[in-house]
């Protein structure tokens, strides 16, 4: 079974107004070169479910963002991301804002096929005070009044993984897969970009099949994209560009975001994009973040 695609397919397989989960951490192994793509479409009027970064703040700017759904929006090193604050403030989107385990838990009941998950996270906080979808329910084993942590049913999801092969196997090697997991399996459709395509007897030995964390029945679409992490990183092949995410940012208060889009984005492919930003070998060379 080939599930090979390529981004425009993928892109092209979306409608507006789907809910898409956008896996990844903040600047960690996003799967932009996807994101980038749907820049350049003409979708629109979309509900994103992520732990955001660069992917959240370049699609609200770009007006694509009907719904966010998240628990933080941040380029780590840059706490607030620009465009994601400016959207925000403009009251230009709709927002569920939530815990990180709430997020987690909402994924986990799509995942599960339930309509919410109980949970004591965010009881007696603002987010359930001030978030009228989310409902207390009484458990029935004791006096105690939960949080009913509603599922996050995606459409489709969006993820980059270090490597996969052809049938939708997916390995990730960094020190953390996120909640990519759960991304997978709480959508409709999961569509995977890799930083390297590889036969599936690559994960034949135990020490590699470990990095394998869901179901390749779970992925629908497989598109190989060497570097299309970047400007985020992907652990352990490269780090994320903080020079590049400093001209991003930097866009906010000088040139706004057609500029930025206009030299990177518009009219660019993906090639095009990843010899501006110094190509291949540039990118694998971005030394991984120290903590």
């Amino acid at each position: 079974m080939d599930k090979q695609m390529t981004a425009q397919q993928v892109v092209s397989e979306l409608r507006n107004g789907m809910t898409v989960g956008i896996g990844g951490w903040g600047p960690r192994r996003k799967p932009m070169a996807l994101v980038r793509e749907i820049l350049r479409s003409d979708l629109q009027d979309l509900t994103l479910v992520s732990y955001g970064g660069a992917d959240v703040g370049m699609l609200c700017a770009a007006g694509k963002v009907k719904k966010l759904i998240f628990a933080f929006v941040s380029l780590d090193f840059i706490p607030l991301e620009p465009y994601f604050r400016q959207a925000r403030q403009a009251g230009a989107i709709d927002v569920l804002e939530l815990d990180e385990g709430m997020l987690l838990l909402g994924l986990r009941a799509a995942a599960w096929g339930c309509p919410f998950i109980p949970t004591q996270v965010g009881l007696g906080t603002d987010i359930v005070r001030k978030s009228p979808e989310l409902q207390l329910v009484d458990s029935p084993y004791d006096d105690k009044e939960w949080v009913a942590m509603p599922a996050l049913n995606l459409d489709a999801s969006l993820i980059h993984v270090d490597r996969a092969d052809a049938r939708g196997v997916c390995q990730i090697k960094g020190a953390d897969h996120y909640m990519d997991d759960w991304f997978a399996r709480a959508a409709q459709k999961t569509y995977v970009s890799c930083d390297e395509l590889v036969p599936t007897s690559a994960f034949n030995h135990p020490d590699e099949a470990r990095f394998v964390f869901w179901e390749r029945s779970q992925t629908s679409g497989v598109v190989p994209i060497p570097g299309g992490a970047h400007p985020s990183s992907c652990a352990p092949l490269y780090g994320f560009d903080v020079a590049h995410f400093k001209e991003y940012t930097g866009s906010a208060k000088e040139g706004g975001f057609s500029a930025y889009a206009d030299k990177y984005i518009n009219g660019q492919s993906e090639s095009d994009y990843q010899k501006l930003v110094g190509g291949l070998e540039a990118i694998r060379a971005l030394p991984l973040p120290t903590y």
